[in-house]
């Protein structure tokens, strides 16, 4: 038997499968790897659309837009009265009715009148048998209101009204205007005393308040539709009644006049009467600002008042200059300074009278009184 011998070192039999394994298995190795990274690829797209629509449907709808609901307005106005100037007030009545298609809308309950001091409902009436919804009211007011003064006894003054619902605000309810027919009647004239109407004016708006009455904490300020009533008055007999408030000024400025009349010698007499002259106007400034209500304006009883005061000193003093004018020279000197500073004050006196007075009466009658509320 034949002797076999190896030269070199013994393979391994364990490194000789492991190489016969390696070789059996590239040829599979790498088809697996490229199918398992396709997988991972699609498993990621999936999962991205997966989320995408998932967000896609978690996200909230677009809100719906509110088409607001429409009240058709109408006023008729039967009396307007007790104008009270200290106060600060008048009182109105009038009719008001309204037609919406909206059942819910309850004006008996959230009707508002803002710058009303008190409103009283004496009538009302509700339709809805038809397919809308017909209100009729009668409403007395008592109304708060700030006068311009400025030119008074020639002042113009407008009454405002205005009419909101505090029930929903402009995005869910808005006003229009009822134009048809009149809307003040022929006896308002005759409770109006002393006033006249000039214009009336009726018009739908906005009204807006900077909060948000701690309903909607985004949202800094409510706006709600309004129905605005304007009615413009002038005076009926304005010139009758400046010379009722302003004749005891004039009169006490025509006796301060008179005493460059008396003779120099009797300086005592033109004292004590310009004097009383002047105590005199101050009294009338204070009884003709009685009747109206304080106001920080310089208006046209504060210039003629003032105008006044300031000739009536002007007067004192040219009669302190003619006393000395008298002692120092001749009687004939003192006489003829007098005469020369009467027609001088009183020329001067008129002039601003009718200064103030053309200009009081120009802006009372031509400019607006339109004010804010």
């Amino acid at each position: 038997m034949k002797n076999f011998s190896w030269t070199g070192s013994a393979p391994d039999c364990k490194s000789v499968a492991d190489q016969v394994d390696r070789n059996d298995s590239l040829p599979t190795l790498k088809p697996n790897r490229i199918h398992n990274t396709n997988m991972k690829k699609t498993l990621i797209i999936a999962g991205i659309l997966c989320l995408s629509l998932t967000a896609v449907a978690g996200s909230p709808a677009p809100p719906e837009q509110v088409i607001p609901d429409t009240v058709q307005v109408g006023i008729y106005i039967t009396s307007i009265h007790n104008i009270d100037f200290i106060e600060r007030e008048y009182s109105i009545t009038f009719w008001l009715w309204m037609k919406y298609r909206n059942k819910k809308l309850n004006f008996s309950k959230y009707l508002e009148i803002p710058n009303a001091k008190t409103h009283t409902c004496e009538f009302s009436n509700v339709d809805s048998s038809k397919d809308q919804v017909s209100m009729l009211m009668k409403i007395q007011c008592v109304m708060k209101d700030s006068w311009k003064i400025e030119c008074f006894p020639f002042d113009k003054q407008t009454l405002w009204l205005t009419i909101e619902s505090s029930q929903f605000d402009k995005d869910s309810l808005i006003f229009v205007q009822d134009s048809l027919g009149g809307h003040i009647g022929n006896r308002v004239k005759y409770s109006l005393a002393g006033w006249n109407i000039d214009t009336l004016n009726i018009l739908t708006g906005n009204s807006v308040y900077n909060t948000n009455f701690g309903d909607t904490p985004f949202r800094p300020s409510v706006t709600y539709s309004a129905y605005k009533v304007r009615v413009g008055i002038v005076r009926k007999s304005p010139g009758r009644l400046f010379w009722k408030m302003f004749l005891g000024m004039y009169v006490a400025f025509l006796i301060s006049y008179v005493c460059f009349y008396i003779q120099p010698e009797n300086f005592d007499s033109r004292f004590q009467l310009s004097v009383g002259a002047l105590f005199a106007t101050i009294g009338n400034k204070y009884i003709v600002e009685s009747s109206l209500p304080d106001s920080t304006t310089f208006t046209l009883v504060d210039a003629l008042h003032a105008l006044t005061l300031l000739f009536i000193l002007a007067t004192i003093g040219a009669t302190i200059v003619s006393l000395r004018i008298g002692k120092r020279y001749k009687t004939f000197s003192s006489r003829k300074w007098d005469m020369i500073v009467a027609q001088v004050i009183l020329l001067l006196y008129l002039i601003g009278n009718a200064y103030f007075i053309i200009h009081s009466i120009s802006q009372g009658h031509f400019a607006e009184t339109w004010h804010a509320g």
